[in-house]
């Protein structure tokens, strides 16, 4: 999407200047050929609201263009609102005045050229120079843009460099919640926790892409990082959060994030080599310590967890690495003394010091293992009294009781805290992952086995991340429309098509532990779903409208239309066949988004998210462009810039060429 700028400026004719046509003619062209998205107060004529509306812009905008040519109080009073919220993000433009007031006088400013018809006239942007203004507004604009990390623009935060941003979320508006930002907002957030729960990556990639200001940009990146991490596409994840830091490199949350990320791929001396400087940036960030602690611990795990040993073996091993283990319980417990309702470090420290005891170690002179045990239960209780729902203090309780109590104690506040997961896949694992360290070190065997087994019973309940064995990705011609006049895919041709792409999935062994994703369109899309179909493939159909419409569009218009709506229809039914209609499961395309592009990468995100190297892209093609955005040679390009196989069937023999 575009970047969204606020333009602050006088309205209609004022001291001899027509600043309807400075914006018209000058400002707005100007900003959007840059790719801005432009909006000026007048512009919103909802009654009562525009101040409401101003405030918002002014906080929320990617760039404010405040034009100062002459002493308009509500321009500046809205500039200095800006300068007071934000330290980036504002050019200062004006004409005919040698300076600005001494109090922006030292920021870049852009003089443009104004001229009158007639004496009497008022001056509109010179049409002798008005090209080259356009060029030097879109310029400033995109370096400003590029400098957001820079220097701050705001006197007010360049004079007082203690003073921080608040978070747009705590200046939010009063009484917003009818402003159509806020309302896009909760819709987002509720779809992007939607297609976390529904295990669907691809929907939060494309959702991630799509936020309409700067501000949210970050949050949607860290927001579709961490829905990706609870989907263990960690790789996907990490993709995410790099984004966000190309966004804010000094984002913190990040930038831990990143380092845990970097370990979940097995890139571990990176990882520590990252959280160490982190770490020494930030030596009393418990996020930060408790993130040195797992990596040491998953190093320790590592030596000693071999597929082809016995327990006895691992455990020996694990006592070997006595020292690894110490480094690792180090962090976690200082992390818990810096913040003590930080339960998650004083559970990992107090699990790793049993598992120290059991393997024969000594526990660290400084820790008392009972004052630990009853610091973590404290910090379980308090939160649980803050939340009753939380699921991480609910599981952080069983875990204290089974290192302490019976199996049917333990058990019974393991059912408890299952109570709340709420279709967390990734809660559930992760909880599972803990207890298999104590399985495979012998640890209270009786009792781990017995909860363990229960785990599995919630996990079996719910639909984990699907892993096929390969993704067959499909776009291809549609059947050509009566009468159009560049023969494509002409009707007779259907057999010829169909055996093409059915000799394609041969060579490529598709089956039922294969997923087929394509739209529903007349012609390839259908040809192709109906072949993997009828090798056991469970086909994913994702069309761009609602039914009604995409049938219309898609299905229907060739002579044997009814044919066409009456295979989608069959396909559609087939109980190995999903549809999924994108302004349902994605909302309404954001404005200047083509449909069709948007589908075309809704499908190749979605492929992704299973592994590049699993992705098989086949594609029905003569090699030409499409009647229009998001066609067979769009996917194709997008396919080609991120990775995956390429199998082109050339469809330029079903035009006889």
């Amino acid at each position: 999407m575009g970047l969204h700028c606020f333009v602050a400026m006088p309205f209609g004719i004022k001291d001899g200047i027509d600043f309807n046509r400075v914006y018209s003619d000058l400002i707005k062209p100007a900003l959007e050929g840059a790719g801005f998205e432009v909006f000026r107060a007048d512009e919103e004529m909802r009654a009562g609201e525009i101040r409401k509306d101003m405030f918002q812009e002014l906080l929320l905008a990617d760039l404010v263009v405040a034009d100062l040519s002459i002493d308009n109080p509500n321009v500046w009073y809205e500039l200095g609102v800006r300068h007071a919220l934000r330290a980036r993000g504002v050019i200062q433009i004006f004409t005919r005045r040698e300076r600005v007031p001494f109090d922006v006088s030292t920021d870049r400013a852009l003089n443009y050229r104004v001229t009158a018809a007639a004496p009497d006239a008022p001056s509109v942007p010179d049409p002798n120079f008005i090209e080259d203004d356009k060029k030097k507004l879109a310029l400033f604009a995109a370096e400003t843009i590029k400098s957001w990390h820079g220097a701050k623009a705001s006197p007010v935060y360049d004079l007082i460099p203690a003073l921080q941003e608040q978070s747009w979320k705590e200046l939010r508006v009063k009484e917003t919640d009818t402003l159509e930002f806020w309302h896009r907002y909760k819709q987002w957030i509720g779809r992007i926790e939607t297609a976390r729960r529904q295990s669907r990556a691809g929907d939060v990639m494309v959702l991630s892409g799509e936020t309409p200001t700067w501000v949210m940009r970050l949050e949607a990146k860290r927001m579709s990082g961490k829905a990706l991490t609870k989907l263990q596409r960690y790789r996907l994840a990490l993709e995410a959060y790099e984004e966000a830091l190309e966004i804010d490199p000094k984002d913190l949350e990040s930038r831990r994030q990143r380092g845990m990320l970097l370990g979940r791929i097995g890139r571990r001396e990176e990882a520590r080599t990252w959280v160490q400087q982190l770490w020494d940036e930030h030596p009393d960030d418990v996020d930060i310590s408790a993130l040195m602690g797992r990596i040491q611990k998953e190093d320790w795990i590592t030596r000693w967890r071999k597929k082809d040993r016995t327990p006895a073996q691992m455990r020996e091993q694990a006592a070997r690495d006595e020292a690894l283990l110490h480094e690792a319980i180090k962090p976690y417990f200082h992390a818990f003394v810096l913040n003590s309702s930080h339960f998650y470090s004083g559970i990992n420290a107090l699990t790793l010091c049993h598992l120290h005891r059991h393997i024969g170690g000594r526990l660290p002179l400084e820790i008392d293992l009972a004052q630990l045990e009853g610091g973590v239960l404290w910090s379980c209780l308090s939160a649980l009294e803050a939340n009753d729902k939380n699921y991480w203090a609910r599981i952080t309780l069983a875990e204290l009781k089974l290192l302490s109590l019976d199996k049917d104690e333990a058990l019974k506040f393991y059912r408890y805290a299952f109570a709340t997961v709420d279709n967390d896949w990734f809660a559930l694992d992760s909880t599972r992952q803990q207890l298999m360290i104590l399985r495979d070190l012998e640890f209270r065997t009786e009792a781990v086995a017995v909860v363990l087994s229960e785990i599995e019973l919630e996990i079996a309940n719910l639909s984990g991340p699907l892993t096929p064995r390969q993704v067959l990705l499909f776009s291809g011609h549609m059947i050509d429309a009566p009468g159009r006049e560049t023969v494509r895919f002409p009707p007779e041709k259907e057999a010829m098509a169909r055996e093409m792409i059915e000799a394609q999935l041969d060579e490529l062994q598709a089956g039922a532990e294969d997923l087929a994703i394509c739209s529903g369109a007349c012609g390839g899309d259908l040809l192709f779903a109906e072949a993997c179909l009828a090798r056991g493939v469970r086909v994913q159909l994702y069309i761009p409208f609602e039914e009604p419409e995409f049938l219309q569009k898609s299905v229907s218009f060739p002579q044997d239309g009814q044919k066409w709506r009456a295979r989608f229809a069959a396909v559609k039914a087939n109980e190995r066949t999903s549809l999924l209609i994108m302004p349902v499961e994605l909302g309404e395309a954001p404005k200047g988004v083509n449909p069709f592009e948007r589908v075309n990468m809704w499908q190749l995100f979605t492929a992704l998210a299973f592994g590049a190297e699993r992705l098989h892209f086949i594609c029905l093609w003569n090699g030409e462009g499409g009647d229009g955005p998001g066609g067979t040679k769009h996917m194709l390009e997008e396919v080609k810039r991120n990775a995956g196989h390429v199998h082109v069937i050339d469809a330029k023999v079903l035009a006889g060429a």
